[in-house]
């Protein structure tokens, strides 16, 4: 619990890095689909006809989706091509926030079970300046909160 009248900063959202099973990709400039949804199940009980109690159902984990610059590294490129020539390979990994001033580990969300589902290459432009970008979605069977 914070003390009375000491600011607590939100932690930003570009020190980050990902994790994953025996991966060494450099890094990834973006990381979407950190969530998980827990489906309502409404019930009517006998005698109560104002009312719905609710209660917690199935639970889906949205799909992961890494983003980074191009590069001569394959790793990812490869991990995707196993699924498409049915070589289903599941990886574990983690998603770690650091804190700016002292690189220090603060948040981690570990996601299990994952492979990659869909790949994207980067859009080219003769007239552009930008990166080239890559894409990559994980589907996974679950998330949670380590720190």
């Amino acid at each position: 619990m914070a003390q009375t009248g000491v600011r607590v900063d939100p932690y930003v959202n570009f020190n980050f890095l990902i994790e994953l099973d025996g991966i060494a990709q450099a890094s990834f400039m973006e990381c979407t689909g950190i969530e998980s949804v827990t489906e309502v199940i409404e019930t009517r009980q006998g005698g109560q006809n104002t009312t719905v109690q609710k209660g917690p159902g199935k639970t889906t984990y949205s799909d992961i989706t890494l983003k980074w610059g191009l590069t001569d590294s394959t790793e990812l490129w490869e991990w995707r091509q196993g699924i498409i020539e049915g070589r289903v390979q599941r990886k574990n990994g983690s998603i770690v926030v650091y804190d700016l001033a002292n690189r220090h580990e603060v948040v981690r969300w570990n996601f299990v079970n994952a492979w990659p589902t869909k790949w994207e290459g980067p859009a080219f432009h003769a007239t552009g300046h930008e990166i080239a970008v890559e894409t990559l979605v994980l589907v996974h069977e679950g998330i949670t909160r380590a720190v």
